[in-house]
């Protein structure tokens, strides 16, 4: 069955959040440049009651199925409609499960959200993240040391949104804006436990993205040095003269994800961790 111009339908069915599945698809869909999914995802799908609405609007709007259903009458209930249709369906979690039974040798629990459990890493991940979302931005700049991560870096090069990634993985960060005729914290350059790192980007991308948020704001000057290109320039020549005279590491977010930079972060937190252990 051949998809509409420009786009197709993909649903994701899931007995949990649907997050892994998501997660799978949009990284599998971003090379296929030339046509954008129609996302249906259908989370929590745990009864043959659920599982028909499914099917319903499979059926409604034909496209690729993609599922982690753990309970094997489901999957085959929906694996059967699939063939039915003509459907490519396909579980994302069975090659995966395949694979580690064959190494370990043991059947897998089949439980469904294990990946949710209430564990030790689960609250470490929400401690991180109130730290995160109270050291944002400069806040409550007296308790530094705490912090894993520690970023840096003038308006707009991404810090609150890679804190919050780096936080959603367990890493307690904080960020400071550096602001033209303003002091860093007192004492930043002598922190011992958190990483430092310093993010910058082009001035033309930075002075793009500031234009683009005061229009947003509806508070657009043209004189302003905020979007001057030779100001923010300066700006950022200081905030790399700072780092370099601190060693701390810079990371180009220009063409960077939130994603990209935040894995460059953790590989940065990962060498520093190895470096102290040994």
């Amino acid at each position: 069955m051949t998809p509409a111009a420009g786009h197709f339908h993909l649903h994701l069915v899931s007995d949990s959040t649907g997050e892994t599945l998501i997660t799978v698809s949009r990284a599998a869909a971003a090379q296929y440049t030339m046509v954008t999914p129609v996302e249906h995802v259908h989370p929590l799908v745990r009864t043959a009651k659920q599982l028909d609405r499914v099917l319903t609007d499979i059926e409604q709007s034909p496209g690729i199925v993609l599922y982690t259903l753990l309970q094997r009458n489901l999957a085959e209930r929906l694996e059967e409609k699939c063939r039915e249709l003509g459907l490519p369906c396909q579980s994302v979690l069975d090659p995966v499960l395949q694979l580690f039974q064959a190494y370990l040798g043991a059947e897998s629990t089949h439980k469904v959200g294990a990946q949710h459990t209430l564990n030790a890493d689960y609250f470490r991940r929400i401690d991180a993240l109130n730290y995160t979302m109270m050291h944002d931005d400069g806040q409550q700049a007296d308790d530094l040391e705490e912090a894993d991560v520690l970023l840096i870096g003038v308006s707009r090069t991404s810090k609150t949104p890679t804190s919050i990634y780096l936080a959603n993985r367990g890493v307690k960060t904080a960020n400071i804006p550096l602001v033209p005729g303003v002091p860093l914290p007192v004492g930043i350059e002598k922190l011992k436990r958190p990483l430092v790192v310093g993010l910058f980007a082009t001035p033309e991308r930075i002075v793009q993205i500031r234009q683009n948020r005061l229009l947003g704001l509806k508070a657009h000057r043209d004189d302003d040095k905020y979007i001057d290109q030779q100001s923010v320039a300066e700006e950022i020549a200081v905030s790399r003269r700072l780092c370099t005279k601190h060693n701390w590491p810079l990371i180009d977010v220009t063409r960077r994800s939130i994603e990209e930079t935040a894995a460059a972060v953790l590989a940065l937190l990962a060498e520093r961790r190895r470096k102290m252990a040994s």
